[in-house]
């Protein structure tokens, strides 16, 4: 499967009116251009290390145009393919990842890529998410795109020969499927082989969501294999089994599985012998998008989903610290920012205005569905809200630890968003300033940071049953790790007197 990388490119102006800006800022503007225009320029040919598991296809990358070399029997199923309609219909609404056919040797230059009978070239997915850093609702969403393309293949005697989880990606808050070699011809009497995937990726991890209220994204982050039928059942009391899907999807299939994990019989022939179809399939697709489609997850409320309302801001505090955002994001364009901790994403929403891609992160799953939700109905395309715990942020995971990559090495930000965050990372999470502040550094972005000192109630708060009293969490000492890591270019203090705002720019 492809794991695009980098970043498609458009220019986008910088508002009238934008504040005032220091000669240095003015500097980071011509060298952030200068920067992105001589990226394709100065970039060279790599191989997606992930992307091993399919022998007739690899994926690769020059500068930020993603390529997938073909197999001779995958091109051959690619220029079949590429004429269904079916095909052609999800490519033009942008829910299969636009793709082209390229001359090999007219565009790349690669005795790796001289293998390959074919080429062709991907749109670029802005930044690559797993799904162990999904909410419910997009997890449900993709689960529907992935039932979708199996019903309208199925159409024209094609089907997608697994269901991965990990084949799917988002532009902001659209799925796109990516994986186009996963399609291949339907044969008289062959079952749906995907199907079991798609349980143990996302029809497994959505019922124990709603019916157990467990989280499916540490699961899918333990195994990227997804949940096994036996586990998933295991989970299920005997009330549980006339849920619906229940008996069905996850008993039955677990008995299913244990039965013949051991058998020596040829089961796809005995299928054909007893005359099994496609409309079976279809049947059974059909079964399964009304199981996911009627799923709800209605938790009600969760520590932060309700920040919007309930945090410790006036006003006036409030629109001074969107100001101050609003300001440093229009000082240049910013080709991909981080708002760590973005909660109501109303930060995240600021930094779009001036940014070709918002990467929106929080560590409460009900916060993080509820902006994604809203960014849905708005048909926000630039803003990507994910799962994830800054304090514990996804690893490599996979064979070699190469094929899930680290939050840093899917592209790092040239702008980062720090606000209201740092004192829940010292004081809950134990992590010492300087660590914190050396990680931020790491990124080599610009940085909007917020610092919340012990006399502000919400550090009061977090301090009532510490015993540390966190000598290292004081402006003075916060100043000091921050002017060695970076070059303070703003520094506002808010009317309530406990919170400061920094704007940083990395030290060179």
């Amino acid at each position: 499967m492809p794991l695009a990388q980098g970043m498609t490119l458009y220019h986008r102006e910088i508002p009238d009116g934008s504040s005032p800006c220091t000669a240095r800022e003015l500097k980071l503007r011509a060298t952030s251009m200068q920067r992105a225009d001589s990226m394709d320029a100065c970039a060279t040919l790599r191989s997606e290390p992930g992307s091993f598991r399919d022998r007739n296809g690899r994926v690769f990358y020059s500068g930020t145009a993603v390529f997938r070399g073909l197999s001779n029997e995958a091109l051959k199923q690619w220029q079949i393919l590429s004429a269904t309609k079916f095909f052609r219909s999800f490519m033009r609404d942008g829910k299969l990842v636009r793709t082209e056919e390229v001359d090999p040797a007219g565009t790349l230059d690669s005795t790796e890529t001289g293998q390959w009978a074919g080429l062709l070239r991907h749109e670029t997915i802005p930044f690559i998410s797993y799904p162990y850093e999904w909410s419910f609702g997009m997890l449900k969403d993709a689960a529907l795109l992935q039932l979708e393309l199996v019903r309208a293949a199925l159409d024209e005697d094609w089907i997608l020969k697994d269901a991965s989880a990990f084949n799917l990606q988002w532009v902001g808050t659209r799925p796109v499927f990516i994986d186009i070699i996963s399609f291949e011809r339907l044969g008289v009497g062959e079952p749906w082989v995907g199907y079991r995937q798609f349980c143990q990726l996302f029809l497994y991890p959505l019922l124990l969501q709603v019916y157990k209220d467990i989280p499916f994204q540490p699961w899918l982050r333990g195994s990227i294999e997804g949940i096994e039928p036996e586990h998933c059942a295991n989970l299920m009391s005997v009330r549980d089994l006339l849920r619906p899907g229940v008996l069905t999807h996850v008993h039955l299939q677990a008995k299913l599985q244990a039965r013949f994990a051991t058998t020596k019989a040829d089961i796809r022939r005995e299928l054909r012998t007893g005359g099994f179809n496609k409309e079976l399939i279809k049947a059974n697709v059909s079964r399964v998008t009304k199981l996911v489609q009627r799923l709800q997850w209605n938790p009600g409320k969760s520590q932060w989903s309700d920040y919007a309302n309930k945090h410790n801001y006036t006003d006036s505090d409030h629109a001074l610290k969107a100001a101050f955002v609003r300001n440093v994001v229009g000082l240049r364009p910013w080709r991909l920012v981080w708002d760590l901790g973005c909660n109501t994403g109303s930060f995240s929403r600021i930094a779009a205005e001036n940014a070709r891609y918002v990467v929106a992160m929080d560590a409460d799953q009900l916060a993080v569905d509820r902006l994604y939700h809203s960014l849905k109905s708005e048909r926000h395309s630039t803003i990507l809200p994910l799962l994830i715990n800054v304090a514990d942020p996804s690893p490599n995971l996979g064979w070699r630890g190469l094929e899930r990559k680290a939050l840093p090495e899917r592209g790092k930000p040239d702008l980062a968003l720090c606000l209201a965050l740092i004192h829940h990372l010292v004081i809950s999470a134990n992590i010492p300033v300087k660590e914190f502040v050396d990680w931020l550094a790491g990124l080599g972005s610009a940085l909007i940071i917020e610092f919340v000192t012990k006399q502000d109630p919400m550090v009061q708060q977090l301090l009532r049953n510490k015993r540390d009293d966190y000598v290292d969490y004081s402006v003075e000492a916060f100043e000091t790790c921050l002017a060695d890591a970076f070059t303070i270019e703003r520094r506002t203090m808010l009317a309530s007197g406990t919170r400061l705002l920094y704007f940083g720019t990395p030290k060179l």
